[in-house]
């Protein structure tokens, strides 16, 4: 009797999804889209979904399989959507006509109350636009500039670690996650972090937790999103529930005492104390957690891949060096007024961005019917209803021949000012385009920017053994890691 009902069980399962695989594919034929066939349950992400290669080049083969058309097909594991290719296409569905795709694609099963569901980027229409318009004071030029010293503070501390460790090879994951960690900590949060000598404190081992995606949470991610009535009976959440209590508790009690001992500090938490009678305590809490996820490890990798190109073209570096050392000759030091004047830095980390976005697509739900013109000449207009989705490339257009010369190399001069208009409209995104641009990119480019400064000022970047060559992406995980992780020596330069 058990093995009859375990067969029924499984023929049932496979029927279903023989029959949903099947159901995309008249998805995209019905609209006259060509696609690339996926596999059962795993659409067209089977290979990172096995972890054999990174997220973005999953995308990276339906992109370039069919170069002639404007927009493709991709199947999501079950869930069937319009891949946009064609820059001008995104102009229209980002900008113009963004009240037609106001939404995020949902990232968590309907009814799971996690705190990242609450967050701005995964809030939804007047929600949205309420909660962006709460948070931009927290943007504003007169809070970043107070931003800059507490910034440079935390940039002096790993200068002087490795000063004390210049005959080792440097793990740059664990260096540059602990840089941001602390800058998050202390902007966000009010909190005095110095995380190289309390290696274990918490708060840095709660991002890394959120980021320690092992197979079986994949696995239990792509469950919540087949079957979310039963995940939810289940208990399945992909945020584990330690970590948003973590972070609920971290911000209630910081709230409780603040206000209870009349203390104020210009902060992100000041902010939502302010905000604290329109919006719920989980609300608010979502919002300081997203700019944690971004700030941990979003602007980490930036500087990971970034320290790592550097090391691997050395003639850059010391283009980079020069303008540094003839900056700090003239203008001594870094400020909020000045930062802007390092014209080949912004460069650098520009290059590095349109190589190793994190990024790699902007998705969009469709909120209101809309007409996509014809994929390609002689094809017909592509009709598409509320509650459908697109996906915008990024990544594979950053990289696309088309839009950028020689795209695997090394190469920030494209972005000079005498370059800058050889780039098309809308082929540089890493911080997203149109009203749900990236709030907090400025506040990441500064932080970036303040460490690198100080960086190549005091050192020289170099391979070690350990340092991949040519740079290549793990598979695990959703932002641009390379593989095995970043190594390289830092060298003092002489006064």
């Amino acid at each position: 009797m058990f093995l009859e009902t375990l067969l029924l069980l499984i023929t049932i399962i496979v029927g279903y999804y023989w029959y949903i695989y099947k159901k995309a594919h008249y998805y995209f034929e019905s609209k006259g889209v060509k696609y690339l066939r996926g596999v059962p349950f795993f659409g067209n992400l089977m290979n990172n979904l096995l972890r054999r290669t990174h997220l973005w080049e999953d995308y990276d083969v339906v992109y370039k399989a069919f170069p002639n058309e404007r927009y493709v097909g991709f199947t999501d594991g079950v869930c069937p959507g319009i891949f946009i290719r064609d820059p001008e296409i995104i102009k229209h569905v980002t900008v113009k006509e963004f009240d037609h795709f106001v939404n995020n694609k949902d990232l968590f099963p309907e009814g799971e109350e996690s705190i990242l569901k609450n967050s701005l980027v995964m809030l939804k229409d007047e929600k949205w636009r309420k909660m962006k318009a709460a948070l931009s004071p927290a943007f504003t030029a007169s809070k970043m500039r107070e931003m800059v010293p507490l910034m440079i503070e935390i940039s002096h501390n790993i200068v002087e670690y490795l000063k004390e460790h210049l005959t080792e090879d440097i793990d740059l994951d664990d260096l540059m996650s602990r840089y941001s960690n602390d800058v998050i900590a202390s902007a966000a949060f009010g909190l005095q972090i110095n995380s190289l000598k309390e290696r274990d404190n918490i708060f840095f081992k709660a991002g890394k937790d959120v980021f320690n995606f092992s197979l079986f949470q994949s696995i239990r991610m792509i469950f919540s999103d087949h079957f979310p009535s039963l995940s939810k009976k289940l208990g399945f959440t992909v945020i584990p529930k330690s970590t948003s209590e973590f972070f609920r508790t971290l911000i209630a009690s910081t709230v409780d005492y603040r206000i209870k001992n009349k203390v104020e500090r210009r902060d992100m938490i000041q902010l939502l104390i302010q905000l604290s009678t329109e919006w719920t305590e989980t609300e608010l809490a979502a919002q300081l957690f997203v700019f944690f996820v971004a700030g941990f490890e979003t602007t980490g990798n930036t500087l990971i891949n970034c320290i790592h190109e550097l090391a691997l073209n050395p003639h850059i570096q010391d283009i980079l060096y020069e303008e540094l050392k003839a900056f700090k000759e003239t203008k001594g030091n870094l400020v909020y007024e000045n930062i802007g004047e390092l014209k080949y830095l912004d460069c650098v980390l520009n290059e590095t961005m349109r190589k190793w976005s994190a990024a790699i697509f902007v998705d969009r739900i469709c909120t209101k019917p809309y007409v996509l013109p014809p994929p390609r000449e002689g094809g017909k207009p592509c009709q598409l209803k509320p509650g459908e989705v697109i996906y915008n490339a990024v990544n594979s257009i950053h990289m696309d021949p088309k839009y950028y010369e020689e795209p695997e190399k090394f190469i920030p001069e494209r972005f000079l000012d005498e370059n800058k208009h050889k780039i098309k409209p809308f082929t540089f995104m890493p911080f997203g385009v149109g009203p749900r641009y990236c709030i907090g990119s400025r506040f990441a480019l500064m932080e970036m920017k303040i460490l690198l400064f100080r960086l190549m000022l005091n050192f020289k970047v170099l391979k070690c053994a350990k340092t991949l060559d040519p740079i290549k992406m793990s598979p695990v995980g959703f932002n641009m890691n390379i593989w095995g992780g970043s190594w390289v020596k830092f060298q003092a330069r002489k006064a």
